[in-house]
């Protein structure tokens, strides 16, 4: 499976980066929106693990941004925040996305099992 991770907190890239390799899958990482919109188009990722709130571009304005391509990549979107409260996971999927995270993670391989399930 291809993975793209795009979080501006590189413990979560890295700690992300590690969990799936263990599990042999193809992780790419991406610090901002700006990479992460430009590795998407390039990779077609399986799932892009997609954090709420980053600098300059937010997580959903690039997801509103992508989301006329996604049935064409193909791709499923994981948002993720450490601050549920100022994000209303009900809208989650209404932006397009297919499933909701919080950070941090209780159990990283949980979360590697998660995404797995979302793909099959």
């Amino acid at each position: 499976m291809k993975i793209l991770v795009i979080d501006d907190e590189p413990i979560i890239r890295r700690a992300l980066l590690r969990a799936f390799k263990v599990h042999d899958h193809d992780v790419q990482l991406a610090e901002d929106a700006t990479v992460g919109e430009r590795l998407w188009l390039e990779l077609c990722p399986d799932v892009v693990m997609l954090d709420v709130l980053m600098p300059k571009i937010t997580g959903p304005q690039l997801l509103a941004k992508m989301k006329p391509q996604l049935e064409k990549l193909k791709t499923k979107v994981i948002l993720m925040s450490a601050y549920t409260g100022e994000f209303d996971t009900k809208l989650t999927v209404h932006k397009g996305a297919h499933m909701f995270l919080s950070k941090p993670f209780n159990d990283i391989f949980a979360v590697v099992k998660t995404v797995e399930g979302l793909i099959r």
